[in-house]
């Protein structure tokens, strides 16, 4: 008990000494945090201590009855305050991520200070006021307690169960669940967004590139289109007009056959292309139809 309690201190004591220390870290959310670790930090000491002390003493409370009352406000205020501070940051992240433009209006520091003031308040009216008041637990119980008092156990009614439950754990407990599903969702839409237009970026400038570089392409061609333009540069020697016509024939229903580089194969092809007849390259390129 000793190792956590010293750990927790040491922790939450480090993150409020780097926020005070470093200026960068003095934004708004921060002080969310700062104050968390603070509720944390007083749960280690206020809360933690006693519990300590009751395990050491073998269950026996040392104290009174007024510090036994004292030590189960303290163990129900810190706890509540920690967890709606919590829900407080959900909220702060939800504005910051799905509304971000709304964000610099709705989390000034006015609202962040005033919302603190009430994380420090409100969890007061049901940890100190019904616990001191006795309206926490039940009249058997007090009975026990004056009986015994070495012994401080927390034995609570079913009405302040429905109530500190309700307050201290469904209500913010819902509110960051849907805070964080919200932000999930803001998330995946985001990235969807983003993947499509680094796709639409990339197929821009594939084609820009390539129309910029058209002939950088000719050795990039389908391996049958390779094939065919490598026939062409062997077979041309030398050739007549109609013989060219007859090449750029050839050339355009095997190209269109295979579904790439029509127009990069063409021209080297029309350019080097000397063949003696069209039946000696037509005997050439195996599969072709001779009618054409």
């Amino acid at each position: 008990m000793g190792t956590i309690i010293a750990g927790a201190v040491f922790g939450n004591a480090l993150v409020i000494v780097s926020v005070v220390r470093h200026r960068k870290l003095r934004i708004l959310t921060n002080y969310y945090v700062v104050s968390l670790a603070f509720a944390d930090l007083l749960v280690a000491l206020g809360a933690m201590t006693f519990n300590a002390i009751v395990s050491v003493t073998d269950g026996r409370w040392p104290f009174n009855d007024f510090l036994c009352d004292l030590w189960n406000s303290l163990d129900v205020y810190f706890s509540s305050a920690s967890i709606w501070h919590l829900c407080c940051i959900s909220v702060d992240r939800y504005y910051a991520i799905v509304r971000p433009l709304q964000y610099p209006t709705s989390m000034t520091q006015r609202t962040v200070l005033c919302t603190l003031f009430w994380l420090w308040s409100l969890p007061l009216l049901i940890s100190f006021l019904p616990i001191f008041a006795k309206w926490y637990t039940t009249d058997e119980h007090q009975r026990h307690r004056r009986a015994h008092p070495e012994e401080c156990s927390f034995v609570v009614n079913q009405y302040y169960v429905i109530l500190s439950s309700s307050f201290s754990f469904w209500i913010p407990g819902v509110i960051m669940v849907l805070m964080y599903y919200k932000i999930y969702k803001e998330a995946v839409r985001q990235r969807k967004a983003l993947s499509r237009t680094s796709s639409n970026i990339i197929l821009n400038s594939i084609h820009q590139h390539r129309s910029q570089h058209p002939y950088h392409y000719r050795n990039r061609l389908h391996p049958i289109d390779a094939e065919l333009y490598a026939q062409i540069n062997s077979a041309s020697t030398s050739t007549s007009s109609s013989a060219t016509m007859d090449i750029r024939k050839i050339a355009a229903v095997t190209l269109n056959a295979n579904g790439t580089g029509v127009a990069l194969a063409l021209a080297p092809a029309l350019a080097l292309a000397r063949a003696p007849s069209f039946k000696t390259i037509n005997s050439n390129f195996r599969g072709l139809p001779s009618s054409l």
